[in-house]
């Protein structure tokens, strides 16, 4: 199996919006692809919860069953059709990927 997480933190203002617009409309994206291809075992999308202590804005949390299913899934239509989104209003992304 394959750990996946992904953190951003998005800019303050960003496609004509403001963060809070822009990370609703992202995790929703995220989403969208929790069922994208087989072999997806868990998938959490998080938004940092206000009044907590937290270090980044949104959240994806990935287990598969390998490295080609995340493959899969990184190269999958849908997940490269929300990366321009994601791209455009994300000011630092960090990613970790591995096996368990």
């Amino acid at each position: 199996m394959i750990r996946h997480i992904v953190m951003w933190n998005l800019q303050d203002h960003a496609e004509g919006a403001d963060k809070a617009t822009n990370l609703a409309k992202a995790k929703t994206l995220l989403l969208s692809c929790a069922q994208v291809v087989p072999g997806i075992q868990t998938f959490e999308v998080a938004t940092a919860t206000p009044g907590m202590d937290c270090t980044n804005d949104l959240v994806l949390h990935m287990l598969l069953d390998d490295a080609q299913v995340l493959a899969a899934y990184q190269n999958h239509p849908q997940h490269v059709a929300i990366k321009p989104f994601m791209k455009a209003v994300v000011k630092e992304r960090r990613c970790m990927d591995y096996p368990l």
